[in-house]
This record gives C-alpha cells, structure tokens and sequence, in this order.
C-alpha cells in the first residue's frame, strides 16, 4: 500500500484536492478531523491536555477553542507541547484506518504534515500552493475572518518555501492553472510506485 500525505497552508486548498481524490475513488483521511475527535474522546489526551493548559481548557467536556486559541498564539512552544501530545494518536489512528481500506493508494490530509515530521511516515508528499492574496479571499470567504486573523494563523505555519523542500509534489492551486490536470499527473507518478 502506498500512503500519501496532502498538504498545505491555511487556503490553499487541501479540502477542495481531498474531495476530487474520494471522487476519484481513493480513501481520503482527515487528520484535523481526526484530531478534533481524539482530543473530545480519548480520556489520556485529554487528561494530558489539561496538565497542560489547566481544567479550563474543557467546558463540559468540550474543547474551549477560544482559550486555546488565545493561549496557543501568546505562546508557540504550547503548540508544540499540544502537537507531541496529539499528533501521535493520530498518526495510529491512521496507520489503523489505512489497513483497513481495500485500495493501494490511500490518502493523508494534514495541515501540518511538515511541522511534526510525520511525512517521514508517507511513500511521498503533495503540497499545495496558491498565492497569499487568493488564501486570504478563500479563507476570509469561508471562515468569515479579518485579514488581520487570518495573518496570524498563516503566520503561525511554515512558509510554502520550507515545505517546498521537502514536497515530493507540489501542485499550485491559484485558480490559473488546472488544478485537476496537475493531479493527474500527480498520480500518474505515484502510481508508477505501486
């Protein structure tokens, strides 16, 4: 089985390549959803989590988004706390969901792939790219978010640069170019190593 990991910043377009890939009949799995369901159920996450940002961090045992947000950008060694605490649940989770699919191919969706070294873990890498201006008018159209928010969190990721080195693909979604023709010749490629 070959495992793929897509990625890419805030708005490039990671959900939009996803959808296309389970059109096309590949497994798709979803690491922030993922994320968001071990954090909200496993009891050691959570019990790990609130060592460390306090009790606060649940309201009836729900994640209080808003004060992690406000802790998380006040203090980006927390983030990386948080991601040795998460990120390896999820990576099992994965590694658990992928044995189960019946496709040679299957597909990683993770906004921070790079970030957390896990795309040491995949064959090979898709990174999505598409210029600041048009993240900025997709996020601010689906989030609903000032330029000033949304500049936070975009600043809060690795620059497309970094991730570039890194990339086995790199497919750019700028609404110039066709964004299914590049994925073609993406799996093309990644075919070839099945």
């Amino acid at each position: 089985m070959i495992k793929i990991g897509v990625t890419g910043g805030i708005g490039a377009g990671k959900s939009m390549i996803c959808s296309v890939l389970e059109q096309m009949g590949y497994p798709v799995f979803y690491s922030d959803i993922e994320a968001k369901k071990i954090i909200s159920s496993n009891s050691e996450v959570k019990h790990q989590l609130i060592e460390l940002f306090g009790s606060q961090i649940f309201i009836n045992n729900q994640l209080n988004r808003t004060y992690l947000a406000s802790i998380l950008f006040s203090d980006t060694t927390l983030v990386e706390k948080m991601n040795a605490i998460v990120h390896p649940k999820v990576r099992e989770t994965f590694q658990e969901w992928a044995l189960n699919q019946n496709s040679r191919i299957v597909f990683n969706e993770a906004a921070i792939l790079f970030e957390t070294g896990a795309f040491k873990n995949f064959d090979a890498t898709i990174l999505l790219t598409a210029p600041l201006d048009v993240r900025l008018k997709r996020v601010a159209a689906r989030d609903n978010a000032s330029e000033e928010e949304i500049m936070k969190r975009i600043n809060n990721q690795w620059s497309d640069d970094k991730k570039m080195n890194l990339a086995t693909f790199i497919l750019v979604n700028d609404d110039t170019k066709s964004v299914l023709n590049q994925l073609e010749t993406i799996l093309s490629e990644i075919q070839a190593l099945v």
